[in-house]
């Protein structure tokens, strides 16, 4: 690996426009009736999961391309023979230049690619946009060495993208294993079996009460000012308990809104599948914030903490179930969850199997620490590398 770093520093290199050097074509458009579920070619349309498969193939295997529309400017290589339908624009690259060179060249500019995506109902990327690109070519005046330096970076950058999801998939798989014992542990934790400790309702007076939250939608959010969680976020953003808001409102909306305070939990009452109903987070923040329809607030007298890993035991999921209505959309209202028993010791306690479960809960899904930090470390480090090895030095300007 110095030895080909130690190389590129030697080297020269000449810049062009993507559009110049490599000619991008756009794919054909296919309708869904004439798609099949399995089949010879993928049919890659808006996205990298293909749309379905078809019996002919318009791209060659090894080549680079590009989603021009909803996920736009997402990056692909394919290593077979495939169909790009009419949102993709693909690369067939002259001899000098490998596909899967451009290819990981283009990774390292998705930042600056996806902040050209307009974004709309649809985002989109423009040709103009692609073709603007600026691509490196080492040794531009000998395609012979050229096409070896290509081949070496691809290379290095094959074997590191082989070892990083191999290590991934051992890692996942041992994080896979470390949630079910977590969460058995947990479950353990919170059934108080064999033990004297006392079960109430949710909605018993001297445990707490359920406030619907109210109002806030996602097209009132703004830049800044005070926070609010909406229902949707609890369950694609938010873990156990927080301390600072995702989205703000305004203070004057805030006047009008339903409030969490300290302490309070905050539960999605609305999903599309059973499992996201009722999942909750603890607000733990010193600040009221205000909270959207389809969700309510639980303010009650135990710890916060202790309530929402309660909110994911299987104990609580077995009572929840029952309650669920609705077809498309499943929902639990606040008086058939103020119906739920959930085990009250003493305070005491209650701190203690926080400390318990705080401990595991960082091992299984923070991203500072355990195995989710280690897979993060993993795929930070191949980035690095995949950057360094295509970091040329870049002509301060190059005509388009």
């Amino acid at each position: 690996m110095s030895n080909i770093l130690e190389l590129l520093k030697a080297i020269e290199v000449e810049w062009g426009a993507l559009g110049q050097v490599v000619k991008p074509q756009r794919g054909k458009r296919l309708v869904k009736s004439q798609l099949q579920e399995s089949g010879n070619y993928a049919v890659y349309q808006n996205c990298m999961t293909p749309l379905g498969y078809y019996h002919e193939s318009n791209v060659k295997s090894d080549t680079t391309f590009i989603i021009s529309a909803g996920a736009a400017g997402d990056i692909g290589y394919s290593d077979v023979d495939f169909w790009a339908a009419d949102d993709v624009y693909f690369f067939s690259t002259p001899k000098h230049i490998k596909s899967k060179f451009l290819y990981y060249f283009l990774l390292t500019q998705q930042t600056q690619i996806l902040a050209q995506v307009r974004r709309a109902s649809i985002p989109r990327l423009s040709k103009t946009v692609v073709e603007k690109i600026l691509i490196p070519i080492p040794c531009p005046d000998s395609p012979e060495k050229s096409l070896e330096i290509q081949t070496e970076i691809v290379r290095i950058l094959d074997n590191f993208t082989e070892l990083t999801a191999e290590l991934t998939a051992e890692l996942t798989a041992e994080l896979t294993a470390r949630k079910k014992q977590y969460n058995y542990y947990r479950d353990q934790l919170l059934s108080f079996e064999n033990s004297e400790i006392e079960w109430k309702p949710l909605g018993h007076e001297s445990v707490g009460e359920f406030i619907r939250g109210g109002g806030l939608q996602k097209k009132d959010f703004t830049d800044s000012g005070v926070g609010c969680i909406h229902y949707g976020q609890i369950y694609t953003y938010y873990g156990t308990y927080a301390d600072k808001t995702k989205t703000y409102i305004s203070q004057a909306f805030f006047e009008k809104a339903r409030k969490a305070k300290s302490g309070d939990l905050v539960i999605a009452t609305t999903s599309e599948n059973d499992e996201d109903v009722c999942k909750a987070v603890a607000w733990l923040g010193t600040e009221q914030i205000a909270v959207s329809s389809d969700a309510c607030i639980y303010r009650h007298k135990l710890n916060p903490k202790y309530v929402s890993y309660f909110f994911q035991t299987e104990h609580f999921q077995r009572q929840k179930r029952p309650f669920i209505t609705g077809t498309k959309v499943r929902r639990v209202n606040a008086d058939d969850l103020a119906k739920i028993l959930i085990p009250v010791p003493s305070q005491e306690e209650q701190a203690s199997i926080v400390d318990i479960l705080d401990k595991f809960d960082a091992l299984t899904n923070s991203l500072t620490e355990g195995l989710p930090r280690e897979i993060v470390l993993r795929h930070q480090q191949y980035e690095y590398y995949r950057e360094l090895l295509l970091s040329f030095p870049k002509a301060e300007e190059v005509s388009v």
